[in-house]
């Protein structure tokens, strides 16, 4: 087999597989659009007290100086019965933020508030650990949960929790908010991105009884169903994803609730978004390498939920697909243009640009649903879909290195994403002390395969007998500028 043979199967193979997650994902367009929004369903009446169930609020937190203070005040305005309601917060810091936290808890408490400042002598099982040592002496029978960079508003578990009277029904998921989404273009990537998550998928599943996932935060769970599906377990750096599939599996219902939003805020620095990105890729490849074949398996769920569950523990392993094709789109340049007896196969090839008309058209809807119709919005959407697909293309090689130590296995440590609190602290996040100076050996990697795609668009001009082949020219632009922005901005960062 040559070289040319290898380089046109492996390109063939990632192109179809990049097709085939596009129609999953116009199937999820097509469940959003047709989502029933009304939903009669019985719910706790919380004005009854006794209909008001017990909930505990976990907070897990891990050095975070910036932000504790802000989000203690803030969960301290929940509405909720007082003499229903505990907080726990599972505090595994190493830093001075241990004894600052535990002095404002203090005041808290002195306001007939039930909250607990729990720690640990380590950091076993990191997050997973802490919510799990937690649930132990939790007295709660529905726990919500709370990064520390979450604002939920003061209804938050009276618009959550009235849904739980069905008893299948283990978690509720609500849908976050970016409180500095305009921050900067990196935040309005960030942005754009999660909410085609949170609206398109998150919809899009649950409506047609699809797996779906807690997200890690501003949701909130049965007790039961937790200890159910196995209680937490820190195999994997996204235990949440693990945890939403163990439940799944057993049968428990998700509840998603769209138009209740919880306010967070956006990583604002390169770095910061490198480690979420790399926890949430390299997690989810841990969690197909652990669930595949349960899902495959399962008696309880049909054909068209495992293929649709498969493809969403695949979703980070598209970066993989998108970088192969990327990589192998230059020497497909000059195969094309060297070899005339493949002309009809480039033909049926260029059939598959369709995938990005299908992205196209599926973040469109959701952009619409945010920013409203209109030619204006309409042009500024064709700007921010360009600018999105070249810098996620951009991040294609940091998160396909985190993909693939996922799938082999390659245990690392959960590495937390550092909180800035910009509103309070504005430009002073550069002095944040928990950001991460080094910069990585991919970084250089990232700065070759912009000048790699430099010679691409250099390519186009001079293969061929015709004056050039400009086909792939738009890709290979796209594909410069997006490393181009990771690698000058992932060194102007520690400047």
């Amino acid at each position: 087999m040559t070289i040319e043979t290898i380089i046109i199967v492996i390109y063939t193979i990632a192109i179809l597989l990049i097709f085939l997650y596009a129609l999953a994902q116009l199937n999820l367009l097509f469940n959003y659009i047709s989502a029933k929004r009304k939903n009669n369903s019985a719910k706790f009446n919380l004005s009854n007290p006794d209909e008001v169930p017990y909930v505990t609020i976990q907070l897990p937190v891990y050095n975070e100086m910036y932000v504790m203070e802000r989000l203690l005040d803030n969960i301290a305005k929940i509405d909720y019965p007082h003499d229903k309601l505990e907080i726990q917060v599972l505090d595994d810091s190493t830093d001075e933020t241990v004894n600052s936290t535990a002095a404002h808890i203090k005041k808290l408490q002195q306001t007939g508030l039930d909250i607990k400042h729990i720690t640990r002598t380590n950091r076993v099982g990191f997050k997973a650990g802490a919510l799990k040592e937690g649930l132990e002496i939790a007295k709660g029978e529905f726990i919500a949960i709370f990064d520390s960079d979450f604002l939920p508003k003061s209804d938050w578990l009276k618009r959550t929790v009235p849904y739980f009277k069905n008893k299948d029904i283990g978690v509720v998921q609500t849908r976050w908010g970016h409180i500095n989404r305009n921050y900067s273009l990196l935040t309005k990537i960030q942005a754009f991105a999660l909410d085609a998550h949170f609206t398109l998928e998150q919809v899009g599943r649950n409506s047609k009884g699809h797996f779906i996932n807690f997200n890690g935060t501003a949701g909130i769970w049965r007790k039961q169903c937790i200890i159910d599906a196995g209680n937490w377990e820190g195999d994997t750096l996204t235990e949440d994803l693990d945890l939403s599939y163990r439940a799944q599996l057993k049968n428990w219902k998700f509840k998603y609730l769209e138009d209740v939003e919880t306010p967070a805020e956006l990583p604002v620095v390169i770095s910061a978004a490198r480690s979420q990105q790399f926890r949430w890729n390299k997690g989810g490849a841990e969690n197909f390498r652990k669930m595949m074949w349960r899902v495959i398996k399962s008696q309880n769920i049909s054909a068209k939920t495992k293929v649709h569950g498969l493809l969403h523990l695949l979703n980070s392993t598209m970066f993989l697909n998108i970088l192969i094709v990327a990589v192998l789109s230059i020497p497909m340049l000059y195969i094309k243009n060297e070899y005339a007896h493949l002309k009809t196969y480039f033909l049926v090839m260029s059939f598959f640009v369709l995938s990005t008309v299908i992205f196209f058209v599926c973040y469109w809807v959701m952009y619409r649903n945010i920013y409203g119709k209109g030619i204006k919005n309409f042009v500024g959407y064709i700007g921010m879909f360009f600018v999105f697909f070249s810098i996620a293309m951009g991040f294609s090689l940091h998160n396909s290195i985190a993909v693939l130590e996922g799938h082999l296995g390659k245990k690392s440590e959960f590495v937390r994403t550092p909180k800035f609190n910009i509103s309070k602290f504005k430009d002073n996040w550069k002095n944040n002390k928990y950001i991460k100076k080094t910069v990585s050996v991919h970084v250089i990697f990232e700065g070759a395969l912009m000048l790699y795609f430099g010679f691409g668009m250099y390519s186009a001009f001079v293969v061929g007998d015709q004056g050039g082949d400009f086909g792939l020219f738009p890709f290979h632009l796209m594909l410069f500028i997006g490393f181009g922005y990771v690698f000058i901005k992932s060194l102007a960062s520690k400047v």
